[in-house]
């Protein structure tokens, strides 16, 4: 199995770890038609459009139909 040749200091230690808590805030904004947050390039949960057509219908009118 290999062995680390030299023991890595803290400060090295801690430099590799800096980037681990990046977090996907970016990637996240608001849905132009309904304002729900929304994942870039995906088609809104809450209104169902997508670069402002709608593609699929509301979740509440889909599920007072099946009722």
């Amino acid at each position: 199995m290999p062995v680390p040749k030299k023991r890595v200091s803290r400060s090295q230690r801690d430099q590799r770890r800096a980037h681990d808590a990046l977090t996907l805030t970016a990637a996240i904004e608001s849905c132009p038609d309904c304002g729900a947050p929304k994942l870039r390039h995906r088609v809104c949960d809450a209104c169902g459009s997508y670069r402002g057509k709608k593609i699929f219908a509301d979740n509440d009118t889909a599920s007072s139909s099946d009722e």
